[in-house]
């Protein structure tokens, strides 16, 4: 393809915006049926179909949403040049999608992210939170930079994907005082029927803790599960049972929650990654929260280990 009629993307892409033909016609000034011709001759030049019919609605097809998100950037710079040239936006703004694997610890993702905010280049940052799986989808549409996610993309996936480590912490027990009081003697003995606050089953973190207190013989009674980890040391802190945290964020659990640890669960680790669809990581937001992880966050550089491309199928199990 040699050419491309920018019109014909442009109004592709204010449809998408609008949320239809209908709110677009009326945007642009343009009759529906005028418009319908103007994105049917973009698919033809494009060979491909950008929309699908999903009840009574258009719904973007996987290469709409690749087409949306390249016609979003040139028109996006676009305006930024003619900022630029008026003295109005003289920084061009860096646009970072990330996504969150929601069982992930918030503190944890906030120190990780916030050096993308600290670059001299402005940046929006977007966040979007799910499982691991819906998240390495929209990394392979193109709807996302990266993944920050507890596990590695297993070899033999489908999605194409390359894992970058970011960094490791160790775990440890927390517990509001009156808990911790009363369960940090005798530790981590004291912990079998204590009351318990865990991730999910099926969580990484949560399998890791299953064979510790296994191999401890602990059988703690289990009060409450939480896929959000962030309402886990909601509970944690009004004292209705004893929590596991990284401890990378044992002061910011101190300080936020006013927690107390109770001991560590020797030899579990939590592992954090940065999963980009690129093998060699380019974006400068992306470079800095690489940077500073491994050099600040978990307060030193991991074992180097080579970024691993996976291929392969639906993850087993849920994270």
């Amino acid at each position: 393809m040699d050419t491309l009629n920018y019109h014909h993307l442009h109004y592709f892409w204010v449809v998408v915006r609008e949320g239809g033909l209908v709110a677009a016609a009326k945007a642009l000034r343009l009759s529906h049926p005028t418009l319908s011709a103007q994105i049917h001759a973009l698919e033809d030049r494009l060979g491909e179909k950008l929309f699908a019919k999903v009840g009574r609605k258009l719904a973007l097809t996987d290469v709409g949403r690749v087409t949306f998100r390249y016609a979003d950037e040139i028109f996006t710079l676009g305006r930024d040049l003619v900022d630029a040239v008026a003295g109005r936006n003289p920084d061009k703004l860096l646009s970072l999608d990330v996504g969150v694997v929601d069982v992930l610890p918030k503190m944890v993702v906030r120190r990780l992210l916030k050096p993308a905010l600290d670059l001299v280049q402005p940046v929006r940052l977007v966040c979007r939170e799910g499982d691991f799986e819906r998240l390495l989808g929209a990394l392979a549409q193109h709807d996302l930079d990266i993944v920050i996610g507890d596990s590695p993309v297993p070899s033999g996936s489908a999605i194409r994907a390359h894992n970058h480590l970011l960094g490791e912490s160790a775990v440890g027990f927390y517990a509001a005082p009156s808990l911790a009081k009363a369960f940090r003697a005798g530790f981590p003995g004291s912990l079998d029927d204590a009351p318990m606050l865990l991730p999910t089953q099926g969580v990484t973190l949560r399998r890791s803790l299953n064979q510790w207190f296994d191999r401890h013989g602990i059988r703690p009674h289990v009060v409450a599960e939480f896929q959000d980890s962030a309402l886990l040391k909601v509970f944690g802190a009004e004292g209705l049972g004893v929590f596991p945290a990284p401890k990378t964020v044992s002061e910011d659990l101190r300080i936020r929650y006013q927690v107390a640890y109770l001991g560590d669960a020797d030899g579990v680790i939590e592992r954090f990654y940065a999963i980009s669809a690129e093998r060699r990581i380019k974006h400068p937001a992306v470079v800095a929260i690489a940077q500073a992880a491994r050099h600040e966050v978990f307060g030193a550089t991991p074992p180097a280990r080579p970024s691993s491309r996976a291929r392969t199928g639906p993850r087993p199990g849920s994270t």
